[in-house]
C-alpha cells in the first residue's frame, strides 16, 4: 500500500504538461487494449455465425465503444488534472450527458439491425405473406429512443425544457401547414407498413396501372409496369384507391397461380359440344395451363349474332399470363380452321363454295364425336363436384366435433377453406 501511495504522490508531483501527455497515452492504450481484447475476439465470433445482422452491427457498436473509452478517458483525466472540486463539478453534467447520448446511440443502432429480425419472427408464415422487416416501425422506434435520450441528456445539463418544447411545437405547427401533403404521405406510409396490402415484388393493379412493386418509400411507392416504365405513385393516392394484389390471390393458398379467362364467339351454325370439346382439348394440350384445377369451357352468352364461349384455365404464375394467352389464341385460330368452326364477325364476306366444302368435309362426324365426349366430360365434372361437396360436409362435421371436444381445429379449418375454394371454382365454372 505504501508503494502505491508513493506512486500516486509521485504522479501528483509531475508537471502539468507531463500529466497531459500521460492522460493521452493512457487513453490511447485503453483504445488499443479494447481493440485487441474485445473488438477482435468479438469479430472472430461474428465471422463464425450464420446470422447476417451481427456482421452489420459489429462496426457501429465498435465505433460507439471507442467513443465511450474516449469519454471515460476524458473524465478520468479531468478528475486528475483539475484540482478544484468546483471546477470539476461544472464539467460533470457534460460527461453525464455524453454517456446518455452514447447509450442512446447504441440502443438506436441495435434497433436498426435487430428489429427487422424480431419482426420477421412474429409474421405469419404461409404461401401468401411475404417476410421482411418493417422500416417504418424501425424509424419510429429509433426516433423515440433519440427523443428519450435527448430528454434525459438535457435534464442532466439542467436546461429548461419548457421553452425548447414550446419552440419545437411552434416550428412543428408551421412545418405541418407548409408540408401538409408530405406529412400526409409519411403518415400513410406508416399505415401501409402496418396493413401491408402488398410487398416489394408483388404484382398489383392500382387504377389503370398494373405492374410489379419495386420500392415502398416514405413518400411514394414505385411500380414497374409491363412497358418497363417506372410509375411513382404518392402514398396518399394508394391509401384512397382500390388495390388488386395478384400475388396474394390464387386458389388453394398458391399465391402466384392465376386464372386465365378467354372469351370466344362463334357463328350460330356451329354445334355447342363441338366448340366446347375443341377448346377443352386446346387448354389441356397447352404447355402453360395446369392440369389441376382442370380447364373448363362454358357457354357464356347468346347475343344477336354470336354464340359466346368462355374458357377457364389456370396457369402456374401470373408472369406467364400473356405467353399462355398467346399460345391458346394461336392454337384456336389454327384448330378452328381445321375443324371447320367459323369465328363470328359482323362483316359480309364472299366465301368460295368449293373451298368451303373442302374445309367442312368430315365436320358432321367430328361434331358427333365431340358430343359424345362432352357427355362424358359433363358427367365426370358432376361426379367430382358431388364428391367435393360430400367431403366438405364430412369435414365440417369433424371440425364441429373437434371444437366440442377441445381438439385442434387449425388444420381442419385450413383444409375446409381449401375445399370451399375448390367448390367455388366448380360453381363458377359449371
Amino acid at each position: 500500500m505504501e508503494l502505491i501511495s508513493d506512486l500516486l504522490d509521485y504522479l501528483d508531483g509531475l508537471p502539468f504538461s507531463v500529466k497531459i501527455i500521460l492522460c493521452i497515452l493512457g487513453t490511447a492504450l485503453a483504445l488499443v487494449g479494447t481493440k485487441y481484447v474485445l473488438i477482435r475476439p468479438w469479430k472472430e465470433i461474428v465471422k463464425g455465425s450464420s446470422a447476417g445482422w451481427d456482421d452489420k452491427l459489429l462496426g457501429p457498436l465498435a465505433v460507439r465503444l471507442n467513443l465511450f473509452i474516449l469519454a471515460a478517458g476524458g473524465q478520468l483525466s479531468c478528475i486528475w488534472l483539475i484540482e478544484s472540486d468546483i471546477d470539476y463539478n461544472t464539467l460533470q453534467p457534460y460527461f453525464g450527458a455524453t454517456y446518455i447520448m452514447i447509450a442512446t446511440s447504441i440502443s438506436s443502432v441495435s434497433a436498426k439491425y435487430l428489429m427487422p429480425v424480431i419482426l420477421e419472427q412474429f409474421q405469419k408464415k404461409d404461401a401468401v405473406t411475404v417476410s421482411g422487416g418493417n422500416p417504418i416501425l424501425v424509424i419510429c422506434t429509433r426516433a423515440a429512443l433519440y427523443f428519450i435520450g435527448t430528454y434525459f441528456a438535457l435534464i442532466e445539463l439542467d436546461i429548461d425544457l419548457f421553452g425548447i418544447f414550446a419552440s419545437l411545437t411552434l416550428i412543428a405547427l408551421i412545418l405541418g401547414i407548409a408540408m401538409q401533403q408530405t406529412i400526409s404521405n409519411i403518415a400513410n406510409s406508416f399505415l401501409l407498413a402496418v396493413d401491408r396490402p402488398f410487398e416489394v415484388g408483388d404484382r398489383i393493379e392500382l387504377g389503370e396501372t398494373i405492374g410489379t412493386v419495386v420500392s415502398i418509400g416514405v413518400l411514394s411507392t414505385k411500380i414497374l409496369d409491363h412497358d418497363e416504365r417506372l410509375v411513382i405513385i404518392p402514398n396518399n393516392t394508394i391509401i384512397s384507391s382500390d388495390i388488386v394484389n395478384h400475388a396474394r390471390g390464387g386458389g388453394e393458398g398458391i399465391a402466384s397461380r392465376k386464372s386465365l379467362v378467354i372469351d370466344i364467339g362463334v357463328s350460330y351454325d356451329e354445334d355447342i359440344d363441338h366448340v366446347k370439346y375443341t377448346l377443352l382439348k386446346l387448354a389441356r394440350e397447352s404447355p402453360h395451363c395446369l392440369k389441376s384445377p382442370e380447364p373448363r369451357v362454358l357457354v357464356n352468352e347468346l347475343d344477336d349474332f354470336t354464340k359466346n364461349f368462355r374458357l377457364f384455365a389456370s396457369i402456374e404464375s401470373y408472369n406467364e399470363e400473356f405467353i399462355a394467352k398467346d399460345w391458346i389464341l394461336k392454337s384456336i385460330d389454327e384448330n378452328f380452321n381445321s375443324e371447320g368452326i367459323s369465328i363470328s364477325f359482323p362483316t359480309e364476306n364472299e366465301i368460295d363454295g368449293e373451298a368451303s366444302q373442302t374445309d367442312l368435309s368430315g365436320k358432321a362426324e367430328r361434331q358427333q364425336i365431340a358430343r359424345e365426349q362432352m357427355v362424358i366430360e359433363e358427367q365426370r365434372f358432376q361426379d367430382e363436384r358431388e364428391a367435393a361437396r360430400l367431403r366438405l360436409k364430412l369435414l365440417e362435421e369433424k371440425r364441429l366435433k373437434a371444437e366440442q371436444t377441445g381438439g385442434k381445429v387449425y388444420d381442419l379449418e385450413f383444409e375446409t377453406q381449401a375445399l370451399e375454394s375448390e367448390l367455388n371454382t366448380f360453381d363458377r365454372e359449371g
